[in-house]
């Protein structure tokens, strides 16, 4: 081997440098273990420790650099939240506001239907933003320009769109100012995630979709959290009318629900206030049915009564209802001239107890608003400079808030008006009233303000984060989330260490049983590999998932499938009675084993990188250590293994390659491969056959949240439940299906629904929630709802993982996934045809991964109805695929690479007997590199945790399909397709030979 020396140089360099980029991992694990045994359970104590380590020194490196705790964490190997536990929420800042604020809530009827219509065409991986533009152009027809006055050359926009551009034009100013909306929503979540307090928090825009991907590693409040995000801050204050300015209104609209509305019997209420509509009301002659219960639609649905500002207190199940009532056209006929842009909105909740029932109830108190034409409040939040977390005078918590001077003019303004006319102020965030303050010592100067209410420290502390950080341009929608509770990823981690040292001893023990001294030295470079890999995951900053580790795993297994291709060819070479100098000189050159190498794992990295491009989050993981360990298996197998025996040769030391034992298996091994082509063509026909009559019209496949939207819930109960009872009981609450599984053990239950999937506010998801837990609450000795839901250290019962899958985002998945495989097979293919130069090659090796793929879906699809552990089609099942169709071709490529040599060589013999004789020749290979793979494989299967066992089920079925694929579908194709003339033209060549 040329230039030993500098290798050697630079494989010691590399290992020095990975052992410093992994020192910090440890370093800093040590310290976060430490911060956990002080907090002892509290989240904040533990954010304190490390936030006070932050700026500390706490590595010195031989005392010439030192390191803090900031350092130290920003160079270490990130766990992900399926190993660490926490939140991890995709968010789309909708575009759909974005455009309406650019059109200045523009009332053209052709670019409002474009924005109905745009969410309707929207097609897999297609923006928002295209497919809008796709509607208006389908909607206009040529009639109306983007440009025109009334859509976006307007006051707004006039200094960069004029109505004389063209839509294109017009296009490139709307992309730029959606992108400048995203990027300034990235920056105000980061602020928020910033302040909120967990340690390592990640967020990252994807891409050009619009889409922001937020992990909080650790955090636990799950409602707490999505509130946080989602929240615009659209701070504004409004004058409200009290409750004798509007009663009037309220009692007319009462009367006349009366003739369309069924009232139910009122609850008892609290005593009227002097100014409550009861008291309005009961001033009626006693005989009026207004004394009647169950009579009034509006009032019976007070809960309580209001008084100066609120009009009444209402349930939370009665406030869609009442919605309902204000949107009718009949009655909003009744509202006064001088009242006509009233806006009725709601408080925040608040817990009243109903006096009948001694439960607590959520109630929501009622406002009605001084609105204008222009929907616009009188002072906005834009003019908050500051804001902290405080206590009011009566020490509740509270958010205090200094204006700039242009703010401070107009709260003085509107407080001196709110006393004049004894009125009140809301002070309302998101729509929604915090505190409807009066004023009653004159205006207020200097623009210092307060928000107080029912609220608890950690709300103040939020808001105030929120207001600090600055309102979001438009709203974020969840589209894509899981949460994961700490013990799952204890579990996993474990899970991960226990089928990584037992894939590792596998692979170990077998290369030096089979190998003998050589076996060593392909074991010392796996260890050298494993060091590379992981040091380099450090230094790019890589986040480990289990899938990741699954990666790593099976790169335990692809490690030494070089050492094992040099080895095979060296034993040949030995056989032909080669000195041991030749043998490696041979075997290590590009017409021994190096050209049949690079072909086998240009493949592979081929379809690593189409599964990095096309896959997000843990798939990511998983193909970049299956990429990183492909060029770190190549440079050790290639270069430290042979310093090893290159040593040997100049030692004249004894190296066979073999071990006594298995010396001669699979030599003179003479199997007709081609000859047994139509039993493999019909055995392989039947099995596609039935394969796709049941994936399209028998069972189809289970297609799970990632390809269909939905939500799903892992829930561990405290003894074992019966699927089908919780099933039923929670389909009948969510007035839609929803399927419940087992999952692992038999008190655990993984649980998947659809219930307002579109949906993408908090709310929505703290309604599932609160529905799940009103349900399988009684299934508990004893427990609460935050216990149920939120995460915490040691969580054993409840829901321990939790995630939700939007439909506009699961139609991308489905689309990316359809990509990946045939971009997969296409550009592999094409690979193949620039490599051997001739298209029957490529032809036999798509042939090949055609039929497993199509066999490993026809396999899920006849089996996941029975199988004791999941069998879904999800982002994981996809990675396997591909895993499965870079290993075929790696298999595959290996034996063309063979028929090549040898009907380019000098082998005798009719062409289907050459082509034999390299099938045969190759066996050893093929047989060993598959042992090892199915290995280790099977051992994650087994120790590698519920959570990836379909995933790796997959890819261990693909492995055994493709092994055999390669040996009787690639190469019978390969045969088959070859024209009669190049067919006579080999046999000539080699009969003369």
């Amino acid at each position: 081997m040329q230039n030993k020396g500098l290798i050697k140089f630079f494989a010691i360099l590399f290992a020095l440098v990975s052992i410093y980029q992994l020192s910090f991992t440890f370093i800093s694990n040590g310290i976060q273990n430490d911060a956990k045994a002080f907090a002892k359970g509290n989240q904040q104590k533990e954010v304190d420790y490390l936030n006070d380590l932050k700026n500390k020194n706490v590595f010195s490196l031989f005392g010439l650099v030192d390191y803090t705790y900031a350092d130290v964490s920003g160079k270490q190997i990130n766990k992900g939240l399926d190993l660490e536990g926490g939140i991890n929420v995709i968010l789309q800042i909708s575009v759909k506001d974005v455009l309406k604020g650019l059109a200045n809530d523009s009332k053209n009827p052709i670019f409002n239907k474009s924005l109905e219509d745009a969410k309707t065409i929207q097609k897999g991986n297609q923006s928002y933003l295209d497919a809008f533009y796709e509607a208006f152009e389908a909607n206009s027809k040529g009639t109306v320009k983007l440009a025109d006055p009334s859509i976006f050359a307007n006051r707004n926009l006039s200094d960069q769109i004029n109505f004389n551009m063209t839509d294109a034009q017009t296009k490139k100013v709307i992309n730029k100012k959606v992108d400048e909306s995203v990027e300034s929503a990235f920056e105000v979540l980061r602020k928020r995630i910033d302040k909120f307090g967990v340690t390592q928090p990640n967020i990252a825009k994807l891409g050009q979709t619009g889409r922001i991907l937020v992990e909080l590693p650790g955090a636990k409040d799950v409602d707490r959290i999505k509130l946080l995000l989602q929240r615009t801050a659209q701070l504004e204050f409004w004058e409200t009318y009290k409750i004798d300015e509007i009663g009037s209104f309220l009692m007319a609209a009462n009367d006349v629900l009366k003739k369309s509305e069924t009232a139910v019997a009122p609850k008892d209420v609290k005593t009227a206030t002097p100014d409550s509509l009861t008291a309005m009301l009961t001033d009626k002659s006693k005989d009026t049915v207004a004394d009647k219960k169950g009579s009034n639609p509006i009032l019976d649905k007070f809960v309580a009564q209001g008084g100066g500002p609120v009009l009444g207190i209402v349930s939370v199940k009665d406030t869609a209802k009442i919605n309902s009532y204000f949107k009718r056209a009949d009655v909003r006929a009744l509202i006064p001239a001088d009242k006509r842009f009233v806006k009725f909105v709601w408080g925040k909740p608040t817990t009243t107890k109903d006096e009948k029932t001694k439960k607590d109830v959520e109630t929501f108190e009622l406002y009605a608003l001084k609105g204008n034409k222009d929907n616009a409040a009188p002072l906005s939040g834009g003019v908050i400079t500051d804001a902290r977390d405080t206590f009011d005078q009566l020490g509740k918590p509270a958010v205090s808030m200094q204006m700039n001077g242009q703010g401070a003019k107009k709260w003085e303004e509107l407080t001196g008006n709110a006393f004049t006319t004894k009125g009140y102020i809301a002070i309302a965030l998101d729509d929604v009233v915090y505190s409807a303050p009066g004023v009653s010592s004159g205006p207020i100067a200097g623009g210092r303000s307060e928000i107080s209410g029912n609220f608890d420290v950690a709300e103040t502390k939020d808001l105030a984060n929120v207001l600090r950080a600055g309102k979001l341009p438009a709203r974020a929608e969840i589209v894509q989330s899981e949460v994961v509770g700490p013990s799952l990823g204890e579990k996993a981690i474990h899970a991960g260490f226990i089928s990584s040292i037992v894939g590792f001893l596998l692979v170990f023990l077998w290369m030096v049983f089979y190998y003998g001294r050589a076996g060593w030295y392909a074991n010392i470079a796996l260890l050298v590999n494993l060091l590379f890999l992981f040091g380099i995951l450090a230094s790019l900053g890589a986040v480990l998932t289990l899938p990741g580790i699954a990666g790593i795993v099976l790169t335990l297994g692809t490690a030494v499938d070089a050492n094992i291709i040099i080895y095979e060819r060296a034993k040949e070479e030995l056989r032909e009675g080669k000195t041991l100098s030749d043998v490696v000189k041979t075997s290590y050159g590009w017409k021994g084993a190096m050209r049949s190498i690079i072909d086998a794992n240009v493949t592979h990295v081929l379809t690593g990188a189409i599964l990095f491009i096309f896959g997000t989050g843990p798939i990511q993981g998983f193909a970049t250590t299956l990429l990183i360990g492909i060029f770190t298996s190549l440079f050790t197998s290639i270069f430290i293994a042979r310093i090893f025996i290159d040593r040997d040769v100049a030692n004249n030391k004894d190296l066979t390659f073999s071990t006594p034992l298995t010396k001669n298996w699979f030599t003179g091994f003479h199997f007709d491969f081609v000859g047994m082509k139509k039993w493999t063509y019909l055995f392989s026909s039947i099995v596609v056959v039935v394969s796709l009559v049941s994936i399209f019209f028998v069972n189809g496949l289970d297609e799970g949240v990632d390809f269909v939207g939905g939500r799903t819930f892992q829930v561990k109960f405290e003894k074992t439940v019966e699927p089908t009872l919780i099933s039923e009981e929670l389909s009948k609450e969510f007035g839609t299906a929803v399927e419940a599984k087992v999952f692992g053990d038999d008190d655990q239950l993984k649980l998947t629904t659809k219930y307002k999937i579109k949906e993408e506010s908090a709310g929505v998801d703290k309604e599932v929630n609160e529905k799940l837990f009103k349900v399988l609450g009684k299934h508990y000795t004893n427990m609460t709802y935050d216990k149920f839901i939120n995460s915490y250290d040691g969580k054993q019962l409840g829901v321990l993982q939790a995630s939700k899958v939007g439909a506009a985002i699961s139609e991308d998945i489905k689309t990316n996934s359809y990509w990946a495989v045939l971009g997969a097979m296409l550009v592999v293919g094409l690979y193949l045809v620039i490599s051997f130069r001739k298209w029957q090659y490529s032809l036999g090796a798509i042939a090949a991964v055609f039929h497993d793929v199509i066999f490993v879906l026809g396999l899920y699809s006849l089996l996941y109805k029975v199988m004791p552990f999941h069998m879904e089609m999800d982002q994981h099942f996809i990675a396997a695929i591909l895993t499965v169709i870079g290993y075929s071709m790696n298999d595959t490529v290996i034996v063309f690479d063979r028929i090549r040599e040898f009907l380019g060589g000098n082998t005798k013999g009719h062409f289907k007997d050459v082509v034999n004789a390299s099938i045969n020749s190759t066996l050893s290979r093929t047989l060993n590199t598959s042992l090892m793979m199915i290995l280790v494989l099977l051992t994650m299967f087994l120790f590698g945790g519920e959570s990836i066992r379909g995933f790796i089920f997959a890819m261990l079925v693909g492995i055994i399909v493709g092994t055999y694929s390669s040996l009787f579908i690639a190469t019978p194709v390969l045969v088959d397709s070859m024209s009669k003339g190049d067919i006579k033209d080999i046999e000539e060549r080699h009969f003369k030979s």
